[in-house]
């Protein structure tokens, strides 16, 4: 393969080949195809989920939706379901096909020139996963300013082990149990049931962490809370990913991250509005305050609809056409959602049949495109957090103070912070699926390293120096939060979402977001051993490091993903880590002779065939 190739992964479903795939005999009832998956290489099953019902001819095709239909009782709407498989066949030429009327016709058009133009329901739901993401960022960061006052209440202000264990205790339990009970708790309560489970356990710990007596026992409480965060940051995602059409679930599964960093803003709010409510009931009420979003989510969670991919998983067809049809503008858009889906799933099982969680646990190491894909989640996932954002979000206010602050305009100040959290990630929005997650990275850790230096080296301007020393430590974190927000910010949940193929997508979201929840309790809990050791300008000065460390990482480890396929994708984490770092080492070094001693190169030929064609046609489905 020539330098710069992309490499192929396996024959395709949709490739031409002598022996199409083929259903099981109608007798038996199966609408799935039964495609020799035994003897495909590890490599080549993820191209199959890419179109399973290309290939077939028409008579083929209609045979099998009847053969759906009288399984599962929808006999009433066969035709719909014909023209739904047709549509979901051939996706480019759908609104040529004869069978349509024309009111068919222009809702598929509609999807794609007015594609927020949904129904009710799925603004809903989105508003749910909303709050949901806001419970998560609001309990990461109220405990920034409560912190200010329960250290001192339970007498553990010196101690810093004490201080990163009662702060970082969500976290450790998020790592080590609450992102690896999603797995199970989706499968017994369904998408729903575990968003429900964990905001009722984050509303019970809020109240608990409001009536703590002793540091033990704020550390229990916070421990259980991080059993709610980490089943919900997996779920919520995926649940959003499920019920959303494709021209905007990007977008929709963006908003975890934005309204996570509103929750932040919430949690930083908070601190500034009970600071002067009484030592003894400052922080309790600041803890407590957790409490209402949480039941806010359990009120609505169960008035949205479940997700239609988990009933099908689950045998629920009925139940799930009913759902697609109140999230879908038109039965016929439900009808060809709840067809494809239900192959996928059928596929899914098939590739899955006698493997456990354990198995696809151990595919993430073995097969070398997941390992590619777990490589890159895992770097972007672990410099989350040692790029050190949650220094900022859980000690602000503590570092405010050491700064020269008084506690209530160190409260003030880590308000600052979490308020440019929010508003400078509502760009990403546009700018993830323009820019490319790679990009992003790549342009934002540099400055994520300068402003860390800046913060920690304006420790060395002397206290008394009037307001000096205050305004370039604030001057620094804030600037880091605003280049934060659009980059390292949005990426890593959005970017593990969509790096894995199917048939191990939860078990590698459980790897991805157990991964960030680790680092956050490493960091939550040395950070004041760090600050101890080598003082604020060597503390912030080792993340600052971290930062440039990881923009080499993403540099050789990382591949783009934005505007591709899930077949495109595929293909991109085939290609060989030593060619992609090499490549990415070359194209590094043009830049700089380029751009840095002003060289007249060659432009270096794309490392992905076709890539520009690819680019194109994402940016034109995206218009």
């Amino acid at each position: 393969m020539k330098e710069g190739e992309i490499m192929d992964p396996g024959p395709g479903i949709d490739e031409k080949t002598d022996n199409p795939p083929s259903y099981e005999h109608a007798e038996k009832k199966e609408s799935v195809p039964t495609i020799d998956l035994e003897h495909r290489g590890d490599n080549e099953l993820n191209a199959v989920f890419q179109n399973p019902l290309a290939g077939f001819s028409r008579e083929q095709l209609f045979e099998n939706v009847e053969a759906f239909c009288r399984k599962f009782d929808l006999m009433d709407d066969l035709e719909t379901f014909k023209k739904g498989a047709l549509i979901s066949q051939s996706p480019e030429n759908a609104t040529k096909l004869p069978e349509l009327s024309e009111d068919e016709r222009n809702a598929l058009v509609r999807e794609h020139t007015h594609k927020w133009h949904q129904p009710w329901q799925l603004y809903w739901l989105a508003i749910m996963c909303s709050l949901a993401a806001a419970v998560q960022g609001m309990d990461e960061t109220v405990n920034n300013g409560a912190q200010a006052f329960y250290l001192k209440h339970f007498g553990i202000e010196n101690s810093d082990n004490l201080t990163g264990l009662v702060v970082g205790a969500p976290y450790l339990a998020c790592a080590i149990l609450g992102c690896w009970l999603t797995e199970p708790m989706n499968r017994y309560f369904a998408r729903r049931g575990t968003i429900f489970i964990s905001c009722f356990i984050a509303a019970v710990a809020s109240i608990w962490e409001g009536v703590a007596n002793s540091w033990v026992n704020l550390f229990i409480a916070r421990f259980v809370l991080g059993l709610g965060i980490g089943s919900k940051s997996t779920t919520v995602p995926v649940y959003a990913a499920e019920c959303s059409p494709a021209p905007i679930r990007g977008a929709l599964v963006m908003m975890w991250q934005m309204w996570t960093a509103f929750g932040i803003m919430l949690g930083n709010i908070m601190g500034v509005a009970f600071m002067n409510t009484g030592d003894n009931l400052n922080w309790r009420l600041m803890l407590g305050s957790t409490v209402v979003l949480p039941l806010i989510v359990c009120a609505q969670v169960y008035v949205c609809p479940e997700s239609p991919r988990w009933l099908i998983q689950h045998d629920k067809i009925h139940k799930a056409y009913e759902n697609f049809k109140i999230l879908r503008p038109t039965n016929l858009q439900a009808a060809r959602d709840l067809y494809y889906a239900y192959v996928g799933v059928e596929l899914e099982r098939e590739v899955n049949k006698g493997k456990n969680f354990f198995t696809m646990f151990f595919e993430l190491f073995t097969v070398p495109r997941n390992r590619r894909a777990t490589l890159a989640t895992w770097i972007v996932m672990f410099m989350q957090q040692f790029c050190g954002v949650n220094v900022i979000a859980y000690y602000s206010t503590t570092i405010f103070e050491d700064s020269g602050y008084s506690t209530s305009n160190a409260l003030l100040a880590s308000m600052g912070t979490g308020i440019l959290n929010w508003v400078f990630a509502l760009p990403a929005v546009f700018t993830i699926d323009t820019w490319g997650r790679r990009n992003l990275l790549l342009f934002t850790f540099p400055f994520l390293a300068i402003f860390l230096l800046w913060s920690g080296f304006s420790f060395w301007i002397d206290a008394n120096d009037g307001h000096k020393r205050i305004a370039m430590v604030t001057t620094g974190m804030y600037l880091f939060e605003v280049a934060y927000s659009p980059g390292e910010g949005p990426v890593p949940f959005t970017y593990s979402a969509e790096a894995f193929p199917l048939h191990v997508r939860e078990v590698g979201m459980s790897w991805a977001t157990a991964t960030t929840w680790c680092f956050n309790f490493i960091l939550s809990f040395t950070w004041p051993h760090l600050l101890s050791s080598f003082k604020p300008q060597g503390a912030f000065g080792w993340y600052a490091a971290w930062c440039l460390i990881g923009w080499v990482l993403i540099l050789l480890f990382v591949p783009e993903t934005k505007s591709l396929t899930l077949e495109e994708l595929d293909q991109v984490f085939s290609v060989s880590t030593r060619k992609h770092a090499s490549y990415q080492l070359k194209n590094a070094a043009w830049h700089f002779r380029v751009w840095i001693l002003r060289q007249n190169l060659e432009p270096l030929p794309p490392f992905y065939r076709n890539a520009e064609r690819l680019a194109e046609v994402g940016d034109t489905a995206t218009n």
